[in-house]
């Protein structure tokens, strides 16, 4: 009897050092952050880089950069703190080039996620751009692409005229294509067109159209390709541009193979926010998942509820990244507030889902 009894302890004690081992294996975490100009100190002449610059508008000192530079960090760090993982995929945005990236990633609050950069320098004439972090560990980058934003055959029915067509400059959206898990996935990273003045639906259901047309491109040329889109839409997840020409549903039950999941807008509607403007929460932080990573069968890597085993998505948010006195209390605490810094996060929360077999 005994010895059955010391079997079974042993058994025990196998599997409970064995299942987190298990665990970090196969869950995963993807998500998206907009970093709120991070932008270095430097005069790039090809873009309008000239508020941040320590003589600029925003007097952008190398101090003020540093601190930036360290609370982007210390809020990628909290995620890993409270996850106790770090990110797979962390799609990122208002980024000015490579170089504030790699400041960032080596920052001693992450450095130890030793995590990898894809970035393109792209056309928009403020010169910000989006780009990706993977964990190489659980990543297997295979190949990316900058894909233009063009008006070249177009469905939607875009408001400006040839000229201002020609004109116009925006982010460019990034594809990252690789494995996890052995599983063939893309992540598509996007910062689309602004809200300033009251326009670019259109722009921005244009945007969400580039997307779905290449994705689907992919799901063609890799058959059973897990996908997400993440990035700052703009748009909150029951505009056009998502739920229209990106085809997010509000459930997995009602989606179709050729739809998109889109966990934040059950969320939108019970009043969760990633930024707030005016008073109002939004959810522009989306982060859309494929049929196939929505409604994998067993054994496959898909996303999984997170937050009250209700929601799919989490909008990661801490006092230290809150406004916690004044007008805009209970609010993202942002790096500036009426043309003052003071020293803040950024005007949006991360947004992330977690996968898993």
């Amino acid at each position: 009897m005994k010895r059955l009894l010391y079997s079974f302890l042993a058994a025990a004690l196998i599997l409970s050092a064995a299942t987190p081992a298990q665990a970090q294996k196969r869950s995963y975490i993807i998500g998206f952050y907009n970093l709120e100009n991070l932008f270095d100190t430097y005069n790039d002449p090809a873009h309008n880089d000239e508020e941040f610059l320590p003589e600029g508008k925003n007097k952008w000192t190398p101090a003020k950069y540093q601190k930036k530079v360290h609370n982007m960090a210390e809020v990628i760090r909290a995620m890993h703190d409270d996850n106790k993982a770090w990110h797979t995929i962390l799609g990122i945005s208002e980024i000015e080039n490579r170089m504030v990236v790699e400041d960032l990633v080596a920052d001693p609050q992450i450095a130890e996620a030793n995590y990898q950069i894809v970035h393109y320098d792209g056309p928009d004439r403020r010169g910000v751009d989006v780009g990706l972090l993977y964990d190489p560990s659980k990543f297997k980058l295979l190949d990316s692409e900058s894909i233009p934003f063009t008006f070249e055959d177009t469905k939607v029915k875009i408001t400006l005229d040839q000229e201002a067509q020609d004109y116009f400059r925006t982010r460019d959206i990034l594809m990252v294509h690789g494995l996890i898990d052995g599983e063939h996935f893309a992540f598509y990273v996007c910062h689309l067109p602004s809200r300033l003045g009251g326009k670019g639906a259109d722009l921005r259901s244009r945007g969400a159209e580039i997307i779905y047309n290449h994705s689907r491109k992919m799901e063609q040329k890799y058959p059973g390709i897990k996908i997400a889109v993440m990035g700052d839409m703009n748009d909150n997840p029951t505009d056009d541009s998502q739920a229209l020409w990106l085809h997010g549903r509000e459930t997995i039950g009602e989606m179709a193979p050729e739809d998109f999941f889109d966990p934040f807008t059950s969320m939108l509607k019970d009043g969760y926010g990633s930024l707030a403007y005016r008073g109002e929460w939004n959810i522009y932080d989306i982060v859309q998942v494929n049929y196939n990573m929505a409604a994998a069968p067993n054994g496959g890597l898909k996303i999984q509820p997170i937050v009250k085993e209700k929601y799919y998505g989490r909008i990661f948010k801490k006092p230290f990244m809150t406004q916690q006195s004044g007008q805009y209390k209970g609010t993202p605490f942002r790096t500036f507030s009426n043309g003052a810094f003071i020293g803040g996060y950024s005007d949006h929360y991360p947004t992330y889902i977690v996968i898993s077999k």
